[in-house]
């Protein structure tokens, strides 16, 4: 008779992270030499790794048919938060991740670059000092995510609009007003559509973590908010430009009814980052709001009359 699934999971969790790299390398590769191989591991060792996991799932991970591996339908459900947690403890192992009152903090240094994103709750908008921050919020509420919808419109030239495909996160849209466009001028940002998000120096899991907060966003339908640091070259310069923003992100329909995900960012030297230094902080100058005038928004004034 098989061990009870709960112990045997508490006697392998030594072994937990190996089991699940072998799972995830196998998954890709479908082939047990080239896993053993990028594993530097044995036929054996990958192999029990993978029965073990089954034993403790209670499913079938693969079929094998005249030799090649298959996802078996279990496997294929269990492969993104394999993953994912395999993403997840390496960032956390480097310290790159943690938590602060429940909610994502994300760290990176590599070099002169630097990148720290805290996110923030949700109910701090309200009493934010960026009216364009509320205004969005609201205007997208009203709008039901409706990428066209009119009552989106006004604040539609500050946002800029990310659809995932086979390459990743990729621009299809940017505001005109946008900070993007502040920050690296039209024409550089006109040579960004239907590129990927740039993979930020830290490594591909950092990477990883980075795109799960827009994959968060479609899958649950709702926004986020994060404050975000970072220090990174200047278009046409050696030095180091430091960039201090709240980004709000925003899930999205295209008309035809495809997801997409929204962001606006409002550059601001208000940012509440664990972990930044006094001489971080001191380096915050030269902050730009985004050129909204408080008349345009609609929706903070009918709220106002409301009150």
């Amino acid at each position: 008779m098989n061990a009870p699934l709960t112990n045997l999971a508490d006697t392998n969790h030594p072994l937990l992270f190996e089991m699940i790299r072998s799972f995830t390398t196998l998954a890709r590769t479908l082939n047990l030499s080239h896993a053993v191989s990028e594993l530097n591991s044995t036929r054996q060792t990958v192999r029990r790794h993978i029965a073990q996991l089954e034993v403790m799932r209670g499913q079938k991970l693969f079929r094998v048919n005249d030799r090649r591996y298959e996802l078996t339908s279990a496997g294929d459900a269990a492969l993104p938060e394999a993953l994912d947690l395999l993403m997840r403890s390496k960032v956390w192992s480097r310290g790159q991740t943690g938590s602060h009152g429940a909610l994502q903090y994300l760290k990176a240094r590599e070099g002169d670059w630097v990148f720290y994103q805290q996110q923030q709750p949700m109910g701090s908008i309200w009493s934010d000092e960026s009216v364009l921050l509320r205004e969005t919020y609201r205007a997208w509420m009203m709008a039901a995510s409706q990428i066209e919808s009119p009552a989106l419109a006004h604040v539609r030239p500050y946002l800029m609009v990310y659809r995932h495909g086979e390459a990743g996160w990729i621009c299809v849209e940017f505001g005109e007003q946008s900070a993007y466009v502040n920050w690296f001028g039209r024409d550089y940002a006109r040579s960004s559509i239907g590129r990927p998000i740039a993979r930020l120096p830290a490594g591909e899991e950092f990477g990883r973590m980075l795109d799960q907060s827009f994959h968060d966003i479609q899958t649950t339908q709702m926004a986020r908010l994060d404050h975000v640091y970072t220090r990174m070259p200047e278009r046409y310069d050696e030095r180091q430009a430091t960039m201090v923003y709240q980004r709000l992100m925003m899930s999205g329909f295209f008309p035809d009814g495809s997801p997409a995900v929204m962001t606006l960012v409002v550059p601001t030297a208000k940012v509440n980052i664990a972990d930044l230094e006094d001489e971080q902080r001191d380096a915050i100058t030269d902050i730009v709001p985004p050129n909204f005038d408080p008349a345009n928004a609609v929706f903070e004034v009918a709220a106002k009359e409301w009150q």
